[in-house]
C-alpha cells in the first residue's frame, strides 16, 4: 500500500479569513510548530503577482518573496509548497526550483481551464518543482470531463492530483466515486489527494474515508489547524493527525497543533469565525455558490424557506458560477406571485377616501419624537398604517406587510393582536393559515431600476397613490446612518449598511419622493434624512 502524507494548508487556505495578514511572527511560529509536529507537507501561502509583497502576509507576488519570510527557517522533514490559482501568477515570477525555498507548487483551476492549467503545470515541472494539480469543485466534473482531465494529467505526470471539495458538497459515496475513477485511470506514480471543506460537517469523516481506500499510490490528505479556512472551514489537521497516529502508527506531535491553536490561531477566530453554520449548509445542500446565499440573505426580505426554494431553482453550471443578475431574476420571479387585487384595491380606496393618513416606519425617531407623533394623532385623528412592524403605542389601524422574514418574526404577535387592526400584505408574503385582510400584487409595487427593488416605504407610498390618497404624514422614516449606528427601534430589523450604501439609499428614496410629488404630498412629522 502507498504512503499517506499529511499536508497542512493553514497559511494558505486559512488566509481567506484574515486576508492572509497573519503577521510575520505568526507566520514563523505556525511554520515552526508544523515542522515540530512532523507534518509531511506545509503550504506556506499563495503566489499571486497581483499582490505587493508584505512580510506580514502569506500571499506573495513571486517565489523570491518566499525566501524573505521563511528563508531562515529549518524545514527539516517537511516538503514546502506554494499555491497558484491558475492565471494569477505568470511563469516569469517563478524561479527555478534549485534557487527557491519551495519544493513544490500546487496549481488550482476550474474544470473548463484544465487543459491550459495542466500545460502550465508542465512548465513548472521543467523548472524543477514537484507539481500538484488541484481540481476546483471536483463534484462539478461529469465522468467524461474527469476522464479527459486524467488523459491530460497522464501526459503531464504531476506529483499528485487532488480532489478539492470547494463547497463542501461531498459525502462518502461521491468521494468514493471520484476516488475510484482517478485511482483506476491515473498513472500509478501520480499521487492522489483530497482537500475538504466542512459545509456538511463531513470534512473529517471524508478524510477518514479517503485514508481507508486501498491503493498502491501515495495519498495526500489536507487539513488546517483548528479547521481555519473560508466559509465553513476545513478538516481540522489535529484530528486527522490524531487518527493517523492511532490507525496507522504515525508519529505526529499533537501538542504542537494545540499550541498553535492557542497561541496563533485563536487570534483570528473572533470576529471572523469559521465553521459549520446554516449559511454554508444552505449553499451546500443546494450544490451552489455561497454568494447566492449571501445575496438572498442580505435582502432581509425572505424567510429561510423562501431562500431554500429560490436556490432550488438554480440550474446547470450557473449553480457554481455565481451570477448576480441571474439570481436577481430568480428572486423577482419568486416574488411575483400573481393575484387579482382589483377588489382589495377598490375596498381600500373606499376606506381611505378623504381620510387623513399617517404612515409609521420603524425608525428610532418614533421613540425619540413620540410626543410629536401623538400630538399629530390627537389633532388629525388619521388612519394609522405601520410598515412591517407593530407600533403598539400609537393605536395602529393597518399593518402593511411586504417582507416574508418580517412576517415570520411577527406571526405570533399578529395572531394575538390581529383583531385590533387589519393587515395589508403584498402577494409574496404567504400567511401561515387563512388569508390576509387585503392582498396586493407585489410586482406592481416594485421599482425595477433600483438597487433594492422592494423598498417597503416606497411600495407603501405606491399603494397610497393607487387607493387615491394624495397627502400622507410620515413618522419613523428616518433614513439610514450606516456603519454601527442603530437605525431601527427593534435591533432584529437592522440591515448591515456601510456609510456609502446608506448615503446611496437615502439619495434614492429622496429622489423617488420628488418624483411622486405630483401624485402625493409627504409631510414628515419626525426628523428624516430623506428631506
Amino acid at each position: 500500500m502507498g504512503e499517506i502524507k499529511l499536508l497542512d494548508c493553514t497559511l494558505r487556505d486559512g488566509g481567506y479569513v484574515n486576508d492572509w495578514n497573519f503577521g510575520h511572527n505568526n507566520l514563523v511560529s505556525i511554520f515552526e510548530r508544523l515542522v515540530d509536529a512532523n507534518v509531511d507537507m506545509i503550504e506556506i501561502g499563495f503566489l499571486d503577482d497581483r499582490r505587493p509583497f508584505d512580510i506580514n502576509r502569506s500571499i506573495m507576488p513571486d517565489t523570491g518573496c518566499v525566501e524573505k519570510i521563511y528563508g531562515d527557517l529549518d524545514r527539516r522533514q517537511a516538503m514546502v509548497l506554494g499555491m497558484i490559482d491558475y492565471g494569477t501568477c505568470s511563469l516569469e515570477h517563478i524561479q527555478p526550483c534549485k534557487d527557491s525555498y519551495l519544493d513544490a507548487i500546487r496549481v488550482i483551476f476550474k474544470k473548463h481551464l484544465r487543459e491550459q492549467a495542466l500545460s502550465f503545470c508542465a512548465e513548472l515541472k521543467k523548472l524543477g518543482y514537484k507539481v500538484f494539480a488541484q481540481l476546483v469543485s471536483v463534484t462539478s466534473y461529469e465522468d467524461d470531463e474527469m476522464l479527459d482531465l486524467i488523459r491530460i494529467a497522464n501526459q503531464v505526470k504531476p506529483y499528485a492530483v487532488s480532489m478539492v471539495d470547494t463547497y463542501g458538497l461531498m459525502h462518502q459515496d461521491n468521494l468514493k466515486h471520484y476516488f475510484d475513477l482517478l485511482n483506476e485511470h491515473l498513472d500509478p506514480e501520480i499521487g492522489l489527494g483530497y482537500h475538504a471543506h466542512n459545509n456538511f460537517q463531513m470534512g473529517y469523516a471524508n478524510c477518514i474515508e479517503m485514508m481507508s481506500q486501498k491503493t498502491d499510490r501515495n495519498m495526500l490528505v489536507d487539513g488546517t489547524i483548528y479547521g481555519m479556512g473560508k466559509s465553513a472551514g476545513n478538516a481540522p489537521i489535529e484530528l486527522i493527525a490524531m487518527y493517523l497516529n492511532h490507525r496507522y502508527g504515525k508519529k505526529y506531535h499533537i501538542s504542537q497543533f494545540l499550541e498553535a491553536i492557542d497561541s496563533n490561531i485563536m487570534n483570528f477566530y473572533t470576529p471572523a469565525t469559521w465553521g459549520y453554520n446554516m449559511f454554508y449548509y444552505l449553499a451546500a445542500s443546494n450544490d451552489c455558490h455561497p454568494n447566492y446565499v449571501s445575496y438572498l440573505m442580505e435582502k432581509r426580505t425572505l424567510s429561510v424557506k423562501s431562500i431554500h426554494e429560490i436556490l432550488g431553482k438554480l440550474k446547470g453550471d450557473k449553480k457554481l458560477l455565481y451570477d448576480r443578475n441571474y439570481v436577481e431574476q430568480l428572486y423577482k420571479e419568486y416574488q411575483d406571485i400573481d393575484v387579482d387585487d382589483k377588489e382589495d384595491i377598490a375596498a381600500l380606496t373606499e376606506i381611505f377616501k378623504d381620510k387623513e393618513v399617517l404612515l409609521i416606519g420603524p425608525g428610532m425617531n418614533i421613540q425619540k419624537q413620540a410626543d410629536s407623533v401623538n400630538a399629530y394623532i390627537q389633532r388629525k385623528k388619521p388612519l394609522v398604517v405601520s410598515v412591517n412592524f407593530i407600533a403598539d403605542q400609537f393605536g395602529v389601524d393597518y399593518i402593511f406587510l411586504s417582507n416574508s422574514k418580517r412576517y415570520l418574526q411577527l406571526a405570533t404577535a399578529l395572531s394575538k393582536k390581529g383583531h385590533s387592526f387589519k393587515v395589508i400584505a403584498t402577494s409574496n408574503v404567504t400567511k401561515t393559515s387563512g388569508r390576509f385582510d387585503y392582498t396586493l400584487k407585489n410586482s406592481t409595487l416594485l421599482d425595477e431600476k433600483a438597487e433594492i427593488i422592494d423598498n417597503s416605504f416606497i411600495m407603501l407610498l405606491k399603494v397610497m397613490i393607487r387607493v387615491g390618497v394624495n397627502h400622507v404624514a410620515l413618522a419613523g422614516f428616518d433614513g439610514y446612518t450606516g456603519d454601527t449606528e442603530q437605525n431601527y427601534i427593534n435591533p432584529n430589523m437592522e440591515y448591515s449598511f456601510n456609510q456609502k450604501q446608506a448615503i446611496a439609499l437615502n439619495k434614492y428614496v429622496s429622489s423617488v419622493l420628488k418624483e411622486m410629488e405630483e401624485k402625493i404630498t409627504p409631510e414628515f412629522i419626525t426628523d428624516s434624512l430623506y428631506v
